[in-house]
């Protein structure tokens, strides 16, 4: 059977990072990456592992693949602290292991989200999926400040189980979530966008919502798969807003 690395993202996750840890427990080594958080992480990972690494936090992608190369082995489970690894995976990647496909690198594994505490079946998340387990060899994440996924030199398949994701704190975090990643992704956006005008203030929200919430569904989800489209809408609105100040060097 191949040996396998968890690899954990962490910033101030006290919250969520011992119900993470414990669901990555089958691995061989756990890594834990933290972009030197204040609260308790770290107190509580030492009782997981020893493998706890440090560095100041610059945008995901950046994080991740400095940490990737840093593991003692080849195959990498990658999970964020607000991800688990349901037993059905768990047992998935086991027996996958034991005779790994020699022609793949890596693997999609779909999500079931969770919003405000119930799942979210529609609303633009119903087919959600991230390249999580694959060879650190012949994996990287691509160089972009939000929403980055692994550059693959090799062919890619997919696992039938999925990780259960929790993408939702409280308000006050998900909305201050929403403008650092609209500020992020204004700087991705910055070389790809010409001259702002209205139709990126105001068309592309509307539509951001529009999709969300009525081509996707997301009126199947009730008063959260609302919010989901109106928070849609907004971090759209932000990105633009962020890219208008960022290009004003206004804050």
């Amino acid at each position: 059977m191949e040996k396998l690395t968890a690899i954990i993202p962490v910033g101030n996750e006290e919250h969520n990072i011992r119900a993470v840890l414990e669901s990555v427990g089958f691995a061989d080594e756990i890594m834990v990456v933290d972009s030197l958080g204040t609260d308790k992480t770290i107190e509580i990972a030492k009782e997981y592992t020893d493998f706890i690494i440090q560095r100041q936090y610059i945008y995901s992608a950046s994080q991740k693949n400095w940490a990737i190369p840093l593991g003692n082995i080849q195959w990498i489970l990658l999970v964020d602290a607000d991800e688990r690894v349901t037993p059905e995976l768990r047992d998935e990647i086991i027996e996958l292991l034991k005779n790994p496909k020699k022609d793949i690198v890596g693997y999609w594994i779909y999500r079931t989200n969770y919003f405000m505490g119930k799942q979210i079946k529609f609303s633009g998340l119903k087919n959600d999926k991230v390249v999580r387990l694959f060879k650190k060899d012949f994996c990287k994440y691509e160089e972009k400040h939000v929403h980055a996924e692994i550059i693959a030199n090799g062919k890619l398949s997919y696992l039938k189980n999925k990780f259960i994701h929790n993408t939702y704190t409280n308000i006050n975090d998900h909305i201050t979530k929403l403008n650092r990643y609209a500020e992020w992704q204004a700087k991705d956006y910055d070389q790809k966008t010409g001259a702002l005008t209205p139709y990126h203030f105001f068309i592309k929200p509307t539509w951001g919502f529009f999709k969300h919430y009525i081509i996707q569904a997301g009126f199947r989800d009730g008063k959260r798969g609302f919010f989901i489209s109106w928070f849609r809408m907004y971090a759209i609105l932000m990105r633009y807003v962020k890219l208008w100040l960022l290009r004003k060097n206004l804050k």
